[in-house]
């Protein structure tokens, strides 16, 4: 586990650590990206789009929430 000390932004860390695994849906300051949130670290996250890993920092994220399905 990271020390807290070390985390930019400790409530958006634990949050976006309940959502790996899931799709997700994130405003950066330049775009949005949806697609499955694989792993969160202190600085970044990790978000798989047509199998191909992006990283996007946490500084960059102005919101994220859960990806609807569409029906």
């Amino acid at each position: 586990m990271t020390q807290a000390g070390s985390i930019s932004n400790p409530y958006l860390y634990e949050t976006l650590n309940m959502m790996i695994d899931q799709a997700i849906v994130v405003q950066t300051r330049e775009n949005i990206q949806q697609g499955k949130l694989i792993s969160v670290l202190p600085d970044d996250i990790v978000v798989e789009v047509n199998r191909t890993p992006f990283f996007i920092r946490m500084k960059d994220i102005v919101w994220v929430t859960l990806a609807t399905r569409k029906k």
